[in-house]
Order: structure tokens, then sequence, then C-alpha cells
């Protein structure tokens, strides 16, 4: 079975998807790397090559030589293209935003798997590579809020006076919000964070930030993840969260629902309260935004006030980042892959619930959906 590990093409990816030290794990596959795959995180072809990869000059050669291809990004329609009937593809696709790619790989009859789907469970922890990703956005949000911050992020108690530390304010208590709190108390910021599920309470405590409770009712969805909310909710928790984002000095936000808008936490009005200087790193920017203003990966100054869209923070940091979804994906093929040969089991839980298409149809039935209705 050859698996194949393309470079990645998308403007600004610099992750690949499979690093030297993790092809000892995947016993029995041959792995073809496209050369210069890792080069943009410091993985040069001669570590692949030492590790036993075989190198492949050009995609075209790659993709039609492949079995199983992993990718970071979504492939580009022209990528899928080249796919050879009957292979398979794993990688991040965000099918719900992506329909014309999901398209082009019912119409390739590529069977692909998403990561986005891999389930929240105990046993497909070391395949969730949205957490793994989400980690590494986390902790590069507050370096980019403190480098663009004109204030300390520490108190410091000098002979010229003191200056007092800055206020952060996490919104979103995942694993990048989780992230985002130890990181900015490691640089000796006062930090609170809010969470519409009441279970992130004790890790916010935890990790010796505030957690702002409101009076409103918990919102758990299924998985661990935040619920859809209501317009009315929104509403209500706007109003009694405005007061914090006024008193921050750096407002960082990770809310998102997954297959959904990324719901609004902060709105224009609230921006306006800020004090000029504040800084708002919105790391849902690729599903619209947490703040009203974020436009994409676009940074404005608004009012005085810097809101830095950060879709891919993940991709700044490659290669630790690479280092660790590598990982979740040899995780992943190991569900895949028997005997040296590719053997899914559908009837696994994380590979049917992880499945996107497969010989010419649409499994996962959110995306068929959305497909439909896109007709």
């Amino acid at each position: 079975m050859k698996l194949a590990v393309p470079k990645e093409i998308a403007a600004g990816e610099a992750r690949v998807a499979l690093v030297p030290s993790e092809l000892s794990r995947l016993g029995g596959v041959e792995v073809l790397v496209e050369r210069g795959a890792g080069e943009a995180a410091l993985y040069p072809d001669s570590d692949y090559e030492a590790a036993g990869a075989t190198l492949v000059d050009g995609a075209a050669a790659l993709y039609g030589a492949a079995d199983l291809v992993t990718k970071v990004q979504p492939p580009m329609p022209a990528e899928v293209a080249m796919m050879r009937e009957g292979c398979s593809l794993l990688s991040f696709l965000a099918p719900g935003t992506h329909l014309d790619v999901v398209e082009s790989l019912v119409k390739a009859k590529v069977t692909s798997y998403s990561f986005e789907l891999v389930p929240r469970t105990s046993r497909a922890q070391p395949m969730d590579a949205l957490s793994s990703q989400a980690s590494v956005a986390g902790y590069k949000a507050v370096l980019v809020a403190a480098n663009r911050l004109t204030k300390f992020f520490p108190l410091l108690m000098t002979a010229a006076g003191t200056v007092p530390p800055a206020r952060c304010l996490v919104m979103g208590a995942g694993v990048a919000g989780l992230q985002a709190i130890a990181t900015a108390r490691r640089l000796g910021a006062v930090v609170s964070a809010y969470d519409v599920r009441a279970a992130a309470k004790e890790e916010v405590k935890s990790l010796g930030a505030t957690f702002l409770e409101l009076s409103l009712e918990s919102q758990e969805g299924e998985g661990g993840y935040a619920a859809a909310q209501s317009e009315e909710f929104l509403a209500r928790q706007q109003e009694m969260i405005a007061a914090h984002v006024a008193a921050s000095d750096v407002v960082i936000t990770t809310a998102a629902v997954p297959g959904r808008r990324a719901p609004v936490l902060v709105t224009k009005a609230m921006v306006e309260a800020m004090r000029a200087g504040s800084v708002i790193v919105d790391l849902a920017a690729a599903t619209g935004g947490n703040c009203e203003l974020t436009s994409g990966d676009q940074e404005i100054l608004y009012n005085g006030v810097h809101v830095i869209g950060a879709p891919e923070l993940a991709a700044s940091l490659p290669t630790h980042a690479s280092s660790l979804f590598a990982r979740n994906v040899s995780s992943f093929v190991s569900l895949l892959v028997k005997d040296g040969k590719l053997a899914p089991d559908f009837s696994d839980e994380i590979v049917d619930k992880s499945l996107v298409t497969v010989a010419g149809t649409v499994h996962h039935g959110p995306t068929r959906a959305a497909l439909e209705a896109n007709k």
C-alpha cells in the first residue's frame, strides 16, 4: 500500500502532513513524499529518505501512484483530478464549506476522511487533529496579541513606578482557549475567560484564570462542543459580556460550533467601547469570526482597536504543528491499513463518522444535505 504526502499548495500553508519520525509507525506501508514537501516546516528531503520514504518529483506522479493521500489542507479540485479512481484521502476537508471539493471527490470516486469529523471520544484522541492544531493556534494567538499590544503583559514594579498587568479575556474555553489562557498567564497577564459550557469552569480555574459566570443557561453540545445558540441567547450574552470586553486590553476569541457559522460574540459597539490600542485576535475567522468586524485573515484598525483575523495560526509554527498532525495521521492510518493493505473497517465508529465520500457517493449526512440544498 502506497501512502502519498504531497506538498501543500494553499497560500501561507507551511505544514506537512507527515514528518520523518512518524514513518517508523507505519509498518508495511510504502511512503511516497513529493520533493520539498517538508522544507517549509524544516523537514528536508534527506530526512525523509533516511527514514525510508521514496521521493517523487511532481504532484501528478505522486497522486497517480497513491493508494492513500494525506494532506493538511483540503485539496483543490485540480489536485483531486490527479487522484486515481478508488484512491483514499485523509485531511482536513471542512466538507460543509468546501462543497466544490466534495463534488470533485464524488466525481473522481475518491474515498475521503475528514479530520474535522473525528468523534470526541477517548479512543479517538490520538486522531484528533482539530485539538492538536487548536492547541498550537491558542498559544500563538497570545504571542500575536502581545506583539501588537503597546503595553507589558506582566505586572512590573520598578524604580520608575509600577506598571499594571494587561487584562486578557479569552472567549471560548476549548482546546485553543485553554492553551491561550495558559500562555497569557505565563506572560503575566490577568486572565478571565468565558464559555457557554458550564463544564469549562473548572478547567479555566485550574489554569489560574477567572471564569466569568453570566446568568445564562449552559449550551453544551455533542462531543464536548458548544451547541448552536439562538439569536435571543446571543443577544443576552452580548449584553452581559460587553463590560468585560470593554475592560480588556486583549480579547482572544475561539468559539466555534461544528458545521455552523461561528457565533458573533464581540459586536461593533463592543469594539467601540474598548480602549485605543487594545487587541482582538479572532481564531474563528475561518467560519465567519466571533467579532462582527473580523474580515478573513486580515488585520484592521477600527477606532484604535486592532482586530486580527487568524484562521490558520497553526501554520505559523509549522515544525511542531506538523509533528503533532503527523501523529494524528499515523494513528488514523492504523485504522485503515491491515497487514500492509488498505482495508478500512467501515463499522468502526471513528472511520464511519469521519467518512465523507465513498464509491462515488456522499456518506456524511449533513454534507449530503448541504449539497442537495445547494442545487
